[in-house]
């Protein structure tokens, strides 16, 4: 047996975390010398037990590490353990790393420079939109986008930072052979490309409510800190907040309409301390001299980096454009253009899927 192996073994053997695991490595020097240690004197080790000690002489050897191993290889998974140079050195400093990572893509350096982006699943247009546009704008400064996949809010904010053509990370709540929730499939397959899906959990093991408080240890663990676009006061996302808060990081959040239960968590965090936050200046200013090593970028691309591929026209009707519906006739008012003008351009705008059109002749940035 390997030490990648025993460590993998060890990893997979419910009740051993990153503090036993350094208590019985400092008494035994190695993870397979853990694994052929006697019973007695496993127990012996102080915060082991019995229980535990049976675990690992009992339960680990029935561990099928080569399945394990062999999913992982055809998923095009890393394993990859915390005594590795290639474990994000910045996740090493939370209170409880993971003892191995499931990484699909890669984690480069530079994602040191990471903001996760979270909030409910169940949201508004407003919560969907604010979250995509602010992963495509931090995206396009230079952040690195962390969030966990999950439908709404999460998914969103994976899909600004693809958009930007820059970086994001997805923390899950499930092992890499088992990509859930199903219908971000192929959102999963685009974020490889523009990063890595990540789990601390084996290939197989599936969503399960009570893994994911956890996870979002790593989600707020990868970031300098967390932007929270929506959340009723029962989120997981007010979870990876405290998460944050516990590390060190900063919390943002991102204010909504008063009278939306979706609004009540971000209200809730802004009232107890986090950053109140309506665009990406107020995130920048927060980190401080962090933000002096960003990308830098002109006021136009700030403001909505697919402007500048339109011609004056567009851009004119596109900028008048937001998250909040705009009525035809305010869009004519504003523009001074002709009716018939106003209208083709819109149509036009909707074809290159950068406006969307409500009921009642009503258009928001899409």
């Amino acid at each position: 047996m390997t030490e990648f192996e025993a460590l993998l073994r060890l990893s997979m053997t419910r009740g051993i975390g990153i503090r036993t695991y350094n208590t019985l490595l400092e008494r035994f020097g190695s993870s397979e010398a853990i694994l052929n240690a006697p019973k007695a004197e496993l127990e012996a080790v102080s915060g082991v037990g019995p229980k535990l000690a049976t675990a690992i002489v009992e339960e680990s050897g029935n561990i099928d590490i080569a399945s394990e191993t062999n999913l992982a290889k055809e998923k095009n998974v890393q394993i990859i353990p915390y005594t590795s140079e290639q474990y994000p050195k910045h996740l090493k400093t939370i209170y409880d790393p993971p003892l191995v990572l499931y990484v699909k893509g890669n984690i480069l350096e530079t994602d040191v420079l990471a903001l996760a982006i979270v909030g409910a699943r169940r949201c508004t247009y407003y919560g969907l939109s604010q979250a995509e546009r602010f992963g495509q704008l931090l995206a396009q400064k230079g952040f690195c986008i962390v969030s966990g996949m999950a439908r709404g809010i999460d998914a969103a904010a994976h899909r600004g930072a693809i958009k930007a053509n820059g970086r994001t990370i997805a923390i899950l709540g499930c092992g890499l052979g088992v990509i859930y929730p199903r219908e971000n499939i192929e959102l999963a397959e685009q974020i490889v490309q523009h990063g890595a899906i990540v789990s601390e959990f084996p290939m197989r093991t599936p969503p399960d409510f009570r893994n994911f408080p956890p996870r979002n240890r790593l989600i707020s663990g990868l970031s300098l800190g967390v932007l929270v676009v929506e959340s009723s006061l029962s989120s997981g996302s007010l979870i990876t907040a405290q998460w944050a808060l516990e590390q060190g990081k900063e919390v943002f959040a991102i204010p909504g309409n008063i009278d939306s239960i979706y609004s009540r968590g971000t209200h809730k965090l802004i009232k107890e301390g986090a950053k109140l936050v309506e665009d990406i200046a107020d995130i920048i200013q927060e980190l401080g001299p962090i933000a002096e090593t960003l990308n830098p970028c002109d006021e136009a691309a700030i403001n909505d980096p697919r402007s500048l591929s339109l011609n004056s026209q567009e851009k004119k009707i596109f900028s008048l454009l937001s998250s909040s519906p705009k009525d035809i006739d305010e869009i004519i008012q504003a523009t001074e253009l002709p009716t018939s003008v106003v209208s083709s351009t819109l149509m036009i705008l909707e074809i290159k899927k950068l406006v969307k059109q409500l009921s009642g002749k009503r258009f928001v940035k899409a």
